[in-house]
């Protein structure tokens, strides 16, 4: 994470964290198994000879029943990160008959920033990470779900 972060940050790339990682780093607890980073698929162009050496692939079309995106994967040390063009980021919602547009879900919150290990990040706001998951499949996203409609309820209460 400090690797990416400190590329994007390097080169003035607005960019949320999100998924596993963003729930985990919000107090989840819950092991992660790769980063997924909302970016706009502007700057691709402009990361790609930063990290070229950890491409696996893309940037290209991602097109799957669930997601139609842009997006840019790269493997640093063993550790896969997701880019993800949130420009034109497409998701299906759970009955799997409305694409859901990227713009609906992000942007109504602002973004979180948060120190861990004395570098900053920016995170998905919980809310929104809850909404997004709300659409998603598997243990760990109930797992994810259940973690911020409690982290969410305590900042009600705060």
């Amino acid at each position: 994470m400090k690797w990416i972060v400190g590329v994007l940050d390097g080169v003035g790339v607005p960019y949320q964290i999100g998924g596993g990682l963003a729930t985990a780093l919000y107090g989840s607890g819950r092991p992660v198994n790769d980063i997924d980073i909302s970016i706009s698929g502007k700057v691709f162009p402009v990361i790609v000879p930063l990290v070229k050496e950890y491409i696996v692939a893309g940037p290209k079309h991602y097109l799957t029943e669930k997601w139609d995106c842009e997006t840019l994967s790269l493997s640093y040390h063993g550790q896969d990160i997701d880019l993800t063009d949130a420009d034109t980021l497409l998701m299906r919602d759970k009955g799997g008959a409305v694409w859901i547009r990227n713009r609906e879900i992000y942007g109504r919150y602002p973004d979180v920033r948060m120190e861990i290990d004395n570098v900053s990040v920016m995170l998905m706001d919980p809310r929104v990470l809850r909404e997004y998951k709300e659409h998603l499949d598997g243990e760990h996203q109930e797992y994810d779900r259940r973690f911020l409609d409690g982290y969410i309820a305590n900042l009600r209460k705060g």
